[in-house]
């Protein structure tokens, strides 16, 4: 029986959110060069894209790129640009087929210009889409997002436009790239890593994780189904004890 016949339709998670590890790792065990296990990835993306969609999870956010991922040799960087406007342009005509509305988060400045324009041109071009919400990560780390709220908070209140006695937790959650979108209620990592990798650190505060040693090129639509299945089973209790939990239904 399938992990998506076992489902609680009443307990979906809105929101999930995927570290896709694994690309350079299953590429090296084919013995192709790591770009090509990101290519391969992209059938994961379509698969978990689609898994999201059939059981109504209404966000998807996906960590595409990180910031420190500049760091990487200079051809697999320019190779990933390369895919990614490749594949973003490629998929809008599905994307509007299936009703998704893509979003970017991450400091899209720092990205090639093309790379850039092309991702724009593809948020405008799925903006009125509402079944689901595709959000990437590009050029993102959450110690800079973290950092740039900071930032612009102190300037708000500098320039008295915030009161600082008024600052709390929802004032930074307005000021975060994801200030649009509700928090994950679960996080997936492939490839058998158990970190979250400077990812949505503020969000994932109280979402449920969940690692998975299957590499990203590998995970389909059963993985994905898995990991809800393996979430559905968790108590959630925000701090509260079960007894409360109980209590208060």
């Amino acid at each position: 029986m399938s992990y998506k016949d076992q489902l609680n339709t009443n307990k979906i998670p809105q929101h999930v959110a995927i570290i896709m590890d694994g690309n350079g790792r299953w590429a090296e065990k084919q013995g192709e060069h790591r770009v090509f296990g990101h290519t391969k990835g992209v059938e994961s993306v379509r698969e978990a894209l689609t898994a999201a969609g059939e059981i109504g999870v209404k966000y998807l956010t996906l960590y595409a790129f990180s910031t420190e991922n500049w760091n990487r040799p200079k051809e697999e960087v320019d190779a990933l640009m390369d895919l990614l406007v490749k594949t973003i342009t490629m998929e809008v005509e599905s994307l509007n087929e299936n009703e998704v509305r893509l979003h970017v988060i991450g400091d899209l400045d720092s990205l090639p210009p093309g790379c850039k324009d092309a991702l724009q041109k593809s948020i405008d071009d799925t903006k009125h889409n509402s079944r689901v919400n595709l959000i990437l990560a590009l050029s993102y780390s959450s110690k800079w997002e973290i950092t740039r709220a900071i930032k612009n908070i102190v300037e708000d209140v500098q320039e008295g436009k915030l009161e600082l006695e008024n600052i709390g937790t929802e004032t930074i959650d307005q000021y975060l790239n994801t200030a649009n979108f509700p928090e994950p209620e679960l996080l997936i990592r492939t490839s058998g890593e158990r970190r979250i990798s400077n990812f949505l650190l503020w969000q994932l505060a109280y979402s449920e994780l969940y690692f998975t040693e299957t590499l990203w090129p590998d995970f389909k639509k059963e993985h994905f189904f898995e990991a809800i299945y393996n979430y559905q089973q968790r108590e959630r209790r925000f701090g509260k004890t079960s007894a409360q939990l109980l209590s208060n239904e």
